[in-house]
């Protein structure tokens, strides 16, 4: 994949393996606590929040590849652009908001999320093991 090492492309994907693999144990284990009669202890709800962890590690990992190699930016008079223009003024505007906010110190992804109660566009800095 262009503009990727294979060191960088094998760290991904190891975490990914480890995101899927760990989303897969804790469902199990969330699963076999409920039929136990275990939903109300605290390592139910411990492992609940790890499933936070893991499954949003997973799914954004999926959507950070699928993105990948598009040979385009945003089409100026595509939904996506008005959208985001509704929000933050201009696509320009969004980018310098969402690169200042990946650049932020920590390990982490930046996300544009849809608050679909106001239907105003947002990134959010989410962290990542």
């Amino acid at each position: 994949m262009e503009g990727f090492s294979e060191t960088i492309l094998k760290n991904h994907f190891t975490l990914y393996q480890g995101y899927v693999t760990n989303t897969n144990k804790v469902l199990d284990t969330l699963d076999q606590m409920n039929k136990d009669g275990k939903a109300a202890t605290p390592e139910f709800a411990e492992l609940k929040r790890r499933l936070g962890w893991e499954f949003n590690g997973m799914r954004l990992h999926e959507y950070y590849f699928e993105n990948l190699g598009g040979k385009g930016g945003i089409s100026k008079d595509g939904k996506a652009a008005k959208a985001i223009a509704a929000s933050f003024g201009s696509v320009e505007a969004w980018e310098k908001d969402f690169r200042a906010t990946g650049a932020m110190r920590g390990i982490g992804w930046v996300v544009l999320y849809q608050d679909t109660a106001s239907n105003r566009l947002i990134n959010f800095w989410n962290q990542r093991a």
